[in-house]
């Protein structure tokens, strides 16, 4: 019988949460030669050289240069600065963030690569003040998938990460969203104006544009497996099988920042009986769920609806729009995948 995720409950001790900051499985051996810029987007070469340059602008030494906080819009970001990858899904960036993490000239126990979502559980997880010590010890924090989905993550984030570049972190980030828009759309943004704009003035923004490289002339979605192969084809000790719906209600009982170890030792996933998701707070535990899944290379077998089907347009059509479609384009390319590991059994 193949294992269920719905079965798992992950306990997660908080020395793991901090040792676990590294690029996960799919950004492990990246690198900025790695990365395929195409030559028609004028910004992605530009991107390439100013995350190169920041990383060059990283060392161990103790010393560090006090200076303004960070300047907005130069093209290449000057040592004391922060750097923000801004662009839509598909275009790298996590790519990029993880190859600057690598590039930067610091031992590996001196720099910490995080999801935002991870970021803020420390912070729940330890408290605020040993969460500024344990990242203080750092030369270099790396954020990737950076967004604001409530007030209170907007103080914490903006007070954490001046606390940290008081003390001489260099701080880098990647998102879907300008930091002068975080929260846009999620809640009443304008009564949290001065944080936000605190929070954006901590980065030189660069851009990078381009169309999603996960699916450049590749059809939009596969068609869902049947649910009779979903359930034969389930075959190993590394497979997870799940009734959608199961998951879903399992998911709710579950700390976002645990879906990567729920993940841990799985080789495929597969999924019957998938359907449209018209709830928004489950809608967003997908999300959590596909991007863990991506960043882990899990392969997912899918029967029901077609993947690109998963969230209501009305869900598409709201303030979480861009976390939607980054994950029906993730789900979608292991779903891809999914269905040719099934061809190589």
């Amino acid at each position: 019988m193949p294992t269920s995720l719905a079965d798992r409950r992950p306990d997660v001790p908080a020395s793991r949460l901090v040792a676990d900051m590294v690029p996960p499985p799919r950004f492990r051996d990246v690198s900025f030669d790695g990365y395929r810029a195409d030559p028609a987007v004028p910004s992605q070469v530009a991107a390439v050289a100013a995350a190169r340059s920041f990383a060059a602008g990283i060392d161990d030494g103790v010393g560090v240069r006090r200076r303004g906080w960070f300047r907005r819009g130069a093209a290449v970001p000057e040592p004391g600065s922060g750097l923000y990858l801004d662009g839509g899904f598909g275009v790298g960036k996590t790519h990029l963030l993880a190859s600057l993490w690598h590039a930067a000239r610091v031992p590996a126990e001196r720099k910490l690569f995080c999801t935002f979502v991870e970021l803020t559980n420390l912070a729940g997880a330890l408290g605020f003040g040993a969460t500024v010590e344990a990242l203080s010890a750092h030369r270099l924090v790396c954020v990737d998938e950076f967004e604001l989905d409530d007030p209170g993550d907007t103080v914490l984030v903006s007070t954490l990460l001046g606390r940290l570049s008081e003390r001489g972190v260099r701080l880098a980030a990647s998102s879907n969203t300008l930091p002068g828009q975080l929260g846009a759309g999620r809640f009443a943004a304008a009564d949290f104006l001065r944080e936000i704009q605190r929070l954006a003035d901590r980065f030189t923004v660069v851009r990078v544009d381009g169309e999603d490289y996960r699916h450049r002339g590749l059809p939009s979605a596969p068609s869902p497996v049947p649910d009779a192969l979903v359930v034969s084809s389930a075959v190993g000790d590394d497979v997870t099988l799940d009734d959608f719906d199961a998951l879903a209600a399992h998911l709710a009982t579950v700390h976002p920042s645990r879906y990567g170890p729920l993940l841990d030792g799985v080789r495929r996933v597969h999924l019957r009986e998938v359907h449209t998701v018209d709830d928004q707070p489950a809608a967003l535990r997908l999300v959590v769920l596909a991007d863990r899944l991506y960043d882990r290379d899990v392969p997912v077998v899918a029967g029901g609806v077609p993947l690109d089907r998963l969230f209501t347009p009305e869900l598409l059509a709201g303030g979480y729009r861009k976390k939607y479609v980054r994950a029906v384009s993730r789900l979608t390319a292991l779903s891809r995948d999914g269905v040719a590991s099934l061809g190589s059994r």
